[in-house]
């Protein structure tokens, strides 16, 4: 299966904007879901996981602020981003685990800036 993410761009601190990642394929086999970021000099970090029994998990960094959705019939997984703030600026990832394979979409900017 191949992800494609979009929805990404420039807003201003306080601002919300709504990823999407977008599955070629069905992701109702998909153990994991999920949204990761990586910024500038730093590592990839997990936002967001949806498993594939309902159990969600985010960043302490996000809690709060970022909501994880899966649409199995749509294929699709979202990532609200609400009160969003300069330190979420990062390239936005998504990924689907199947087992011990985990596939990697080619990620969304998110700039948070005034």
């Amino acid at each position: 299966v191949q992800l494609v993410e979009s929805g990404g761009g420039l807003v201003q601190p306080g601002g919300s904007l709504r990823l999407s990642c977008a599955a070629s394929g069905s992701i109702i086999s998909m153990n994991v879901m999920g949204w990761h970021r990586q910024a500038p000099g730093k590592e990839r970090e997990s936002v967001a996981t949806y498993t594939s029994d309902g159990r969600v998990n985010y960043a302490d960094s996000v809690k709060g602020r970022f909501t994880i959705t899966r649409d199995n019939a749509e294929n699709t997984v979202y990532l609200q981003m609400n009160s969003l703030k300069p330190e979420d600026t990062a390239v936005y990832y998504c990924s689907a685990r199947e087992g011990i394979i985990t596939r990697w979409g080619q990620g969304t900017q998110v700039t948070v800036s005034s």
